[in-house]
This record gives structure tokens, C-alpha cells and sequence, in this order.
């Protein structure tokens, strides 16, 4: 006698995922009020994601899995600036090839010396340069900035900055210069960015120091620090730290059901594993934050 087969149900790929989706996300019943997302499996997941979305992306465009290379050049920086002007209505700067070697030696004098300011240790002024390389001005003016991984990053540093500012944005100007020097400063690598601003002088005061405005170096606070550091962020930084928010968000949908956990698991630690989870969690999403900040102006 043949037994009657029954066909089985075939579960359409929507409603799967749909169930493997809120099974992974969404804190309920068949879950345990346990996201597998937040358990010890789900969060090894998300950290080899994290760590490999740094590695691939680190040695794809720099070669480096650390990824020290700073994304930053004098083309974007000019770009960056007229970008600025042009919002304020004001005529966009042309590069000079003698402001740019001004930058560059000024640039250089700063590591010679080990030194992180306009005037050097022994007096030397911030228009020797100009000097030095035949440039004649009637305004003049100097923005500094150092460890920005971006020059989106430099340009907003400067433009958050009164002093620096009003550099960027001075209609006495109408020339610039660039120079971007890596090297090391107090046995510690350094990224340095100088800025030169001027307008020629006319020959009857050519040579004459008429006006030198170098913007006053200062630190970033914590807020803005925050801001550029999030500007700086590379494509799979940005990615993880997205992530780690989702996961955050789920750990802390968790914590709000803790009472309806398993009997066992309100008797311990795991009562409030959501909360520790995301604690956790956001640690690991300001160290990422951090490692694009310490940028200073």
C-alpha cells in the first residue's frame, strides 16, 4: 500500500527574510528577547565586518592596512577655498607658483626647527618668505593647519576659526599658495598644510611690509573636532560606524525589554546585557571617530 505523500509547504524568500530579519534585529518572543545581532556571534560578525571594511579599504587606496596616507593636496585646497568665496559672493583666488614655494619654505622651516607656529623660536617672521621668494605684496596673510586627513576637513577647520577665517574669505587678496609637507615633530609624524594669501604690490611700494595678517594657531574644540573628524571619515569608516549605530539601536531595543527576558537571565549579568552591549558598542564607534580627529589649526 503506497503511502500518500504530502508536498511540502514551500516558504516564499520574503517571508523568510522577513523572519531571519527581525530575528537578527527586532527583540521578541522567538528571539528570547535576544537579537542574535547582540549575541556573541552576532557581534563577532559585525566586528570582523568592521576590521575588514578598514583593511580592504586601507590597502586599496593607500597600499597600507593602516591607511596613513592623508587624502589632501593643493588642487583641493584651492578648490575647497573658492568654494567658500564663491558663497560669499567673492572673486575666486589664482594660484602663484611664488606663494606656493613661500609655502613650502615656510613649511619646511617649521620641521627643520621643530616648531608649530607663525614666528619661528628665533624670531624669524612669517613674510620672510615672501621675501625669499621675490614676492612683492601690499596685503599678505597665513593659515596654518596640522594631522587633517582631508582638505575638506582643513577648509572647515578654517572657516569655524574668526581669524582664519577672515583670511579665506579677504577681499585684499587675490592670490594664493599652497604646500602640504609630511615629516615628524617631536618624534611624532606630522601632516603640515600652509596657506599664503596676497595681492601684489605696486612697483612705488613694492618691498614695503604694508599689511601681514597671520591667523593665530589654536586648538580645536571638541565639538568642532567631532564635526571635522566626521568629515574626514572614509567611505568604510562611514560605513562602520553606520553599522555600529543599527547594532547600537538593537542592543538598546533589547535593554527596553529586559524584563520580559528568561527567568534565568534576569538572575544575572544578562538582565542588562543590551546596555552593556552598547556601551560597548559606542566605544568602539568614537575610537574609529578618533583615529580621523586630532587635527589642529
Amino acid at each position: 500500500m503506497k503511502r500518500k505523500q504530502t508536498a511540502k509547504k514551500v516558504t516564499p524568500l520574503k517571508t523568510r527574510f522577513r523572519r531571519h530579519f527581525k530575528l537578527a534585529f527586532v527583540p521578541h518572543k522567538a528571539n528570547q528577547y535576544r537579537p542574535h545581532a547582540t549575541r556573541r556571534y552576532g557581534l563577532a560578525v559585525v566586528l570582523v565586518l568592521v576590521v575588514g571594511l578598514q583593511v580592504g579599504y586601507n590597502v586599496g587606496t593607500t597600499g597600507s592596512i593602516l591607511g596613513q596616507d592623508e587624502n589632501i593636496s593643493s588642487v583641493d585646497l584651492l578648490n575647497d577655498t573658492n568654494a567658500r568665496r564663491a558663497e560669499e559672493q567673492l572673486q575666486p583666488l589664482q594660484v602663484s607658483e611664488e606663494l606656493n614655494q613661500a609655502a613650502f619654505l615656510k613649511a619646511q622651516d617649521m620641521l627643520q626647527k621643530q616648531y608649530w607656529a607663525h614666528t619661528a623660536p628665533d624670531g624669524t617672521q612669517p613674510w620672510k618668505w615672501l621675501g625669499d621668494v621675490g614676492y612683492n605684496y601690499s596685503h599678505a596673510g597665513e593659515n596654518l593647519a596640522k594631522n587633517f586627513r582631508s582638505a575638506d576637513a582643513v577648509t572647515t577647520a578654517w572657516m569655524n576659526s574668526p581669524e582664519h577665517r577672515a583670511n579665506v574669505l579677504s577681499n585684499n587678496y587675490d592670490q594664493v599658495g599652497f604646500a602640504v609637507v609630511d615629516g615628524t615633530m617631536n618624534d611624532k609624524p606630522i601632516s603640515l598644510v600652509v596657506a599664503m594669501y596676497a595681492s601684489r604690490a605696486t612697483p612705488a611700494v613694492a618691498g614695503v611690509v604694508a599689511d601681514f595678517t597671520p591667523a593665530q594657531t589654536q586648538p580645536v574644540g571638541f565639538v568642532s573636532q567631532l564635526g571635522l573628524a566626521v568629515k574626514s571619515l572614509t567611505p568604510a569608516a562611514l560605513g562602520s560606524v553606520i553599522l555600529l549605530i543599527i547594532v547600537t539601536g538593537v542592543a538598546l531595543a533589547a535593554h527596553a525589554y529586559r524584563n520580559k527576558l528568561p527567568k534565568v537571565f534576569r538572575k544575572s549579568w544578562r538582565l542588562h546585557h543590551g546596555a552593556y552591549k552598547a556601551a560597548g558598542l559606542t566605544s568602539l564607534m568614537m575610537v574609529i571617530v578618533a583615529l580621523y580627529s586630532g587635527g589642529q589649526i
